[in-house]
């Protein structure tokens, strides 16, 4: 009869799985905004042309969901130095989006922040001042609109 058990040292002999992206062999790049670990759940949304920019969504245990990772087809952005450019015009968009340039990590794994950090002694912004104008011209013209009725 053979027997079905093996040693602690042909269990060491295994090679181990590559994680995904580290490698370098994938068809994409992955950016890293924040850590998969203060997630619960994960989504992906396909964003544009299929196949080429994948947005990865995480949800917290809170409730609320953040962007964790995005995923550039190879097709769109290089690789010079340590940074990823982009080559097609989303790509490009996504990249300047970003708070940070991407750094390279290991293999296909890229590391940024998602905006850019605005200390709260410069809020707010002429952006947040816009926007909250529109929406309150928006407001009035709505309440104008009900009562005419």
């Amino acid at each position: 009869m053979a027997s079905t058990m093996t040693s602690s040292s042909e269990k060491q002999q295994r090679k181990r799985r590559a994680k995904p992206g580290s490698m370098g062999e994938g068809d994409y790049y992955r950016i890293e905004l924040r850590p998969s670990s203060d997630f619960t759940f994960f989504r992906n949304h396909d964003l544009g042309d299929k196949g080429h920019l994948i947005r990865v969504a995480g949800k917290r245990t809170s409730g609320s969901w953040d962007t964790v990772a995005w995923l550039v087809s190879k097709e769109d952005a290089h690789i010079e130095g340590e940074t990823l450019i982009g080559d097609s015009e989303d790509a490009k968009q996504l990249i300047e989006s970003l708070g940070t340039k991407p750094k390279h990590v290991k293999g296909d794994i890229f590391a940024a922040k998602d905006r850019p950090n605005i200390p709260e002694k410069k809020k707010p912004t002429e952006a947040q001042k816009k926007a909250w104008a529109e929406n309150i011209k928006k407001a009035q013209a709505a309440r104008w609109a009900n009562k005419k009725k």
